[in-house]
């Protein structure tokens, strides 16, 4: 595995295996790998000659007073991590190699940012979007890899790809659970012995009212208010939201029909947890 640190180094790299006739798949990350990162790098294997991975702990999708300074990094345990994985490359870029300056242009997708987690961090979904743009011209991958558990993320990524015509297949992989189900995140250690049996509640919500729809139920509105009673309940747990929208729009629905989104998020100490359940409903 090669690792790079500048936009050069990738860029010389990836076109030398493009003049080769090789397919390049790629697998943006902020680092702190767990197992649904490497599901992503796994599936990127499997359908591609070269496979780049990039870590770079984002500074734009940070809000003030949120977790920059102390999201978890660990280059090291990464970089060994995707050796054995099977990535043939690893971008490692400094905050200076990706921002020289102060960026005078953004990405922003506003109706697909302000709904669900745009309401508690309003300038997340601008960073994400002019990251992965950005990410998209540095190493002009053919697929790029998503975990479906940041979801409204994939459906912002997935129409600015439409709306720019990138010439990338954006490729979603389930998400990775523990076993008791709770999604799995680098956030997750911020969770503290005692906090961490109740962080699972946000999975046991999206479980009930998956029953309650495969049961006849189409009411967004009283699958909504169960999910958020039943996590408001929860010891240790502050409800951020709880919702059933459309899977494109994010539009809260009335009628539970078509491509639907149980989509959950709450406070567990220190974390702030995600996490959803997409459905297609005849």
């Amino acid at each position: 595995m090669k690792v790079v640190h500048t936009i050069a180094e990738v860029r010389a790299a990836v076109r030398a295996a493009r003049q080769a006739g090789q397919r390049v798949g790629f697998v943006p990350t902020m680092g702190y790998l767990h197992e649904g990162h490497l599901a992503l790098v796994a599936a990127a294997r499997r359908d591609n000659d070269l496979v780049v991975v990039s870590i770079f702990v984002n500074p734009l999708q940070f809000g003030p007073h949120e977790d920059y300074e102390r999201y978890p990094r660990d280059l090291a345990r990464d970089t060994a991590l995707l050796r054995e994985a099977g990535c043939d490359i690893l971008f490692a870029p400094s905050v200076e190699e990706m921002y020289p300056q102060p960026m005078a242009t953004v990405v922003e997708l506003p109706e697909l940012s302000r709904p669900l987690c745009g309401r508690s961090r309003p300038t997340h979904f601008r960073g994400v979007s002019t990251v992965v743009c950005k990410l998209f011209h540095i190493v002009e991958p053919d697929r790029a890899y998503f975990g479906q558990k940041d979801g409204q993320q994939l459906a912002i990524i997935r129409r600015m790809v439409a709306d720019l015509n990138m010439p990338v297949e954006v490729v979603a992989i389930p998400t990775v659970r523990e076993p008791d189900g709770l999604a799995k995140s680098s956030r997750n250690v911020y969770l503290t012995p005692e906090e961490r049996p109740h962080a699972t509640v946000l999975y046991r919500a999206l479980m009930w009212a998956k029953a309650r729809i495969d049961a006849g139920e189409r009411d967004a509105a009283q699958v909504a208010a169960g999910m958020r009673a039943m996590i408001e309940a929860e010891p240790m747990v502050r409800l951020d939201y709880a919702e059933v929208v459309d899977m494109a729009t994010l539009q809260p629905l009335a009628r539970i029909q078509g491509d639907v989104m149980l989509a959950v998020a709450a406070y567990v100490g220190k974390a702030r947890l995600i996490d959803n359940l997409p459905l297609t409903i005849s």
